[in-house]
């Protein structure tokens, strides 16, 4: 008996950047029904990229009150949550629809993405974050150790700190762009460190960035390799920044991630505050389409 082939579409698009084969790249299912969670982590290992996504269309009053159903993976795992994955899908959807707002029902809850009105081959999207939740301030020579660094090379005016806006991440300020750009993370080293504690990587910055425009310099590796941006962590970093008087409330900070990796990215941040309470976390970024394919199983 013959089998009937199925065909999946897919966008790929760069996030976090303007120009294409820059950034962090994402695969987007558009039309994830009929695969099964399986399928979905399997096509995840086959696009080999950080993360893919998979959208799950349902019936238009579900998607006006809950949002559109997106599930997401990387290679190993599906993720509750990540931020380039978020704008990036949200942009092949505003496509598609025409929409300024697309509202995505994540495994964490909604997360509203906001688009810039003006037109162009690369969009500016701002995601909403959930709320931080502040975690351990750790020692700062425990953490030197894990990440193969003597314990000067950390910055002493901010605190080492796990903070989550869907994903928990540990900061890790450096003291100097020559540390941050020499980096070699054992991170096997790191998860051994991190066992137990519910997070899986630390995302390294440093404000020596030799670059008025920029704040802060970042780099995060993890099982994938060195991830070229990382908006869920980039959210982190602003409700870090703000509570730490390190940015203003409300004040929009550039962070640059993936030189390193050849992939330059900028990821525009931002938090508000009242009294001791960090809020609003907002992540945005430029999105640019790269091809359009087609997988048949």
């Amino acid at each position: 008996m013959a089998h009937r082939t199925r065909r999946f579409p897919f966008v790929q698009v760069d996030v976090f950047t303007a120009e294409p084969l820059a950034g962090n790249p994402l695969a987007v299912f558009t039309d994830g029904r009929g695969l099964s969670g399986g399928e979905m982590q399997a096509l995840a290992r086959e696009m080999n990229l950080s993360e893919t996504t998979f959208v799950v269309p349902r019936d238009p009053e579900q998607e006006r009150e809950r949002g559109v159903r997106v599930r997401i993976f990387t290679v190993r795992e599906e993720l509750p949550f990540a931020g380039h994955p978020t704008l990036g899908t949200a942009f092949v959807l505003r496509g598609e629809a025409g929409t300024e707002e697309v509202v995505l029902d994540l495994e964490v809850g909604q997360v509203p993405v906001r688009f810039d009105p003006a037109e162009g081959m690369a969009a500016f999207g701002e995601m909403t974050q959930v709320e931080p939740a502040f975690g351990r301030v750790h020692e700062r020579a425990a953490v030197a150790e894990a990440a193969g660094l003597p314990p000067e090379a950390l910055e002493e005016d901010l605190p080492v700190q796990t903070v989550s806006t869907g994903i928990p991440f540990t900061i890790v300020p450096l003291r100097s762009l020559e540390t941050l750009s020499a980096l070699r993370v054992d991170v096997s080293r790191v998860a051994a460190y991190l066992s137990g504690s519910g997070v899986d990587a630390f995302y390294f910055v440093t404000r020596d960035t030799r670059d008025p425009a920029v704040r802060l310099r970042a780099r995060m590796m993890f099982y994938g390799g060195e991830d070229p941006a990382t908006g869920s962590a980039a959210g982190c970093a602003a409700a870090y920044l703000v509570a730490h008087g390190a940015a203003r409330p409300d004040e929009r900070v550039t962070i640059e991630q993936g030189r390193e990796a050849l992939r330059p990215s900028r990821i525009y941040v931002r938090a508000s505050r009242s009294g001791a309470r960090v809020h609003d976390v907002r992540v945005g970024g430029q999105v640019v389409e790269v091809l359009r394919g087609e997988v048949r199983l």
